[in-house]
């Protein structure tokens, strides 16, 4: 599941994991002692996020239902809550210096696009070159 800022052109990651009922949002990333360059979770529902027993800070990126940026955090230190987004729907949590790296700002488009893994290699090759 590939994460792509449509503005601006730039991969944010390409191995999503979905946390997606109580217990995986609220375990999240807590047993994870870092996060590779191309991992994320995506947090769905979510308006506001926590790093409480997290070993390593974090990029967050809160997004509406349409995948647009309405709210950044980089380097979100461990033992931190975010503030809420009330128009949240879900919130993005990807490695250290991501969101500086692929220059997201807060209205960007992103596209989460399900895939399985072992099509990564060839949707990243066609996405390119359709959005290049």
């Amino acid at each position: 599941m590939p994460v792509i800022n449509l503005t601006k052109k730039t991969w944010l990651a390409t191995k999503v994991r979905t946390a997606d009922n109580f217990l995986t949002r609220l375990v999240g990333l807590l047993k994870r002692t870092n996060l590779g360059p191309e991992e994320a979770l995506w947090l769905m529902p979510s308006k506001g996020i926590h790093t409480v027993g997290m070993k390593f800070p974090i990029d967050v990126i809160f997004l509406k239902r349409d995948c647009h940026v309405l709210g950044l955090i980089s380097g979100m230190s461990p033992y931190r809550i975010s503030s809420i987004h009330l128009t949240a729907y879900s919130v993005l949590e990807l490695p250290n210096g991501t969101i500086r790296k692929s220059r997201t700002e807060i209205g960007d488009q992103l596209e989460i696009s399900l895939a399985e893994t072992s099509e990564i290699d060839d949707l990243r090759d066609t996405r390119l070159s359709q959005i290049g």
